[in-house]
């Protein structure tokens, strides 16, 4: 029998990572209305350019996250301008051409780095002991971080002055340009953001595990259900969500078999779509 303690570790802190993956994808439909298929492929260019940037140009690790932040923030914000801009009232066309381009983007990955999977190098060495259970201190280090930046992102959005553009954005694009606020940029604004904070989600993750051209699907579909099940839009609900999923996930997988991964999250997807369409917490931003 596994230790239940380790298990409960586990389930916190990957539950963390997912509800940082599941943010960046909660964020753009809260401000835009719409849903970006490719947040998952964003996710998996994170991880490819730590990884080369520790492989092939020889710099540290957190360096290569850095350098994730800003590689993934400023693809998502290019997609943004140089298609979604122009089509961004059609959310049916956003869908199509948000999946067209993760398409592109992972047969990209599969030609370039091939089906074998890459190894991202840990942010920090070593083990924890932790109420006498091991824990791996790269895996401690994504939680924490995790967390820092979730915070980061709640009280940047509820205190700050652009934050609060975008969550009027969010409210009433209409309402948001009559009082003067250019919501073209903070849908811009919107998108770097999101794709940033997929960009280090994807360092962690795959600093976690590995780092393959397909990494970006998994998430993808769990940021979906997280989001439905916490309600689309909604920091806080995305947050309870991953939690939710996540221990249901790393319980399943632990104690009855670990071919059923991802089952749970859309087993708990359907019943909240029977029972509650609207999520745990509606349709809102950005609330802590």
């Amino acid at each position: 029998m596994v230790d239940a303690l380790t298990t409960a570790i586990n389930a916190v802190t990957i539950s963390a990572l997912y509800a940082l993956v599941a943010i960046g994808f909660t964020l753009i439909f809260g401000v835009g209305g719409v849903l970006n298929l490719a947040h998952g492929a964003i996710l998996t260019i994170g991880a490819f350019t730590a990884y080369y940037a520790t492989s092939a140009l020889g710099l540290g690790i957190w360096t290569g996250t850095v350098a994730a932040l800003v590689v993934a923030g400023l693809f998502s914000a290019v997609l943004y301008v140089g298609m979604i801009r122009w089509v961004q009232d059609e959310p049916i066309m956003v869908m199509i051409l948000t999946l067209v381009s993760a398409i592109a983007i992972e047969q990209f990955f599969l030609v370039v780095v091939g089906t074998q999977p890459k190894a991202v190098p840990s942010l920090l060495r070593g083990q924890l002991t932790v109420a006498g259970s091991t824990v791996q201190t790269n895996q401690a280090l994504t939680f924490v971080l995790s967390w820092l930046l979730i915070g980061a992102l709640i009280v940047a959005v509820n205190y700050t002055q652009t934050g609060k553009a975008i969550l009027a954005t969010s409210m009433s694009t209409k309402g948001a340009a009559l009082v003067g606020i250019e919501t073209d940029r903070m849908y811009l604004y919107t998108w770097f953001l999101a794709g940033a904070l997929a960009g280090v989600a994807g360092v962690f993750l795959a600093s976690v595990r590995t780092a393959g051209w397909a990494m970006g699907r998994g998430p993808l579909i769990l940021s979906f259900s997280i989001v439905v099940i916490g309600g689309i839009g909604s920091i806080r609900g995305s947050v309870i969500g991953a939690y939710l999923i996540g221990f249901l996930e790393v319980f399943v997988v632990t104690y009855v078999d670990s071919s059923l991964s991802g089952l749970a999250a859309l087993v708990v997807l359907v019943v909240v779509l029977l029972v509650k369409p609207e999520g745990l917490f509606g349709r809102e931003l950005a609330e802590a």
